[in-house]
């Protein structure tokens, strides 16, 4: 069970090392190149690791392709277009923020669209971290936002939040059916081809000899520490403690990519990002804590009256 833990914890400070990569890629490698690179990398690893655990690779059947191409176009395609657009313009801490509140958004869909009911917790954790995220991105100004505070960049970075949760949703149905590390290698796959014309029209394929190593070096770390190892890491925690349990380390991820830009990309470390970042943390947190089971009580004995003697 430990390794569990130290599995969930390692994925969550790889998730938060990828606004780091994203960000110093967004300087040098277009956006669309460097998620096709990323997805090209994740797809081989992912296919090779189904291939060895499974015997072959599943083949996708009818029913299932529609679904799956969905996923891949919004958990992979638009998902990265967002993430390495927005990342050129907005930092690399505030961007965790943003998108750290995910499961907010994911649970206010599942509520639309499914009927999940919103318990008391989940309505404040929501407050909570909308109100974090807020004072993050307007720098302890939410008035700011009125006069034209919230740019481009976070409106991008926004575009990943709805994209995952729109691949979220669509895969409760998808993983049903389809193991969760089979369905993830196919969506990526489909994601990948989809990325592919857009990148060449970058100028990918003249590109590449220009590409440093560093620029490499940040691509391998998102396809394989990001990516692969990142889904499977986090998809063996949900099987081992399930998935309320293993959500909570998601809660990690801003932290560590807000520690990461710091020390890395030398960005301040303003009490507002650390006050609007220990605010999502809390309510997400509170998002996912479980329902409490309220007993009721059972009917009472009553009281034994004593009877009076006759006379």
């Amino acid at each position: 069970m430990t390794i569990t833990y130290l599995k969930l914890l390692l994925t969550a400070i790889f998730w938060g090392g990828t606004f780091i990569s994203g960000r110093m890629l967004a300087e040098s490698v277009p956006p669309f190149s460097a998620a096709f690179i990323r997805f090209f990398i994740a797809t081989v690893c992912l296919y090779a690791i189904v291939a060895k655990r499974e015997g072959s690779i599943p083949r996708l059947d009818k029913r299932h392709f529609l679904p799956v191409t969905l996923l891949g176009l919004t958990g992979v395609f638009a998902y990265n277009a967002f993430f390495f657009s927005g990342l050129k313009l907005v930092a690399a801490s505030r961007a965790s923020i943003i998108i750290a509140n995910n499961p907010i958004i994911i649970s206010l869909l599942s509520a639309l669209f499914f009927k999940e009911k919103l318990s008391t917790a989940k309505v404040a954790g929501i407050f909570i971290s909308v109100s974090g995220a807020i004072i993050a991105i307007s720098q302890g100004n939410p008035l700011a936002l009125f006069a034209g505070g919230i740019g481009r960049g976070d409106v991008l970075i926004f575009g990943c939040v709805l994209s995952w949760a729109s691949y979220s949703l669509l895969g409760k149905r998808v993983m049903q059916d389809l193991a969760p590390l089979t369905a993830v290698a196919h969506s990526a796959a489909i994601g990948m081809l989809a990325l592919l014309i857009p990148a060449c029209l970058e100028g990918m394929p003249a590109a590449l000899p220009t590409y440093s190593w560093l620029d490499w070096g940040n691509m391998a770390y998102l396809g394989w520490f990001g990516t692969v190892l990142g889904f499977v890491w986090y998809y063996e925690g949900i099987r081992a403690i399930g998935p309320s349990r293993a959500s909570l380390f998601i809660n990690f991820v801003p932290i560590s990519a807000i520690c990461f830009a710091h020390v890395i990309l030398k960005e301040p470390l303003t009490l507002s990002l650390v006050i609007g970042g220990a605010m999502v943390v809390a309510g997400v947190s509170l998002n996912h804590m479980p329902p409490t089971v309220v007993r009721q009580p059972g009917p009472k004995a009553m009281p034994k009256i004593p009877m009076k003697r006759r006379i």
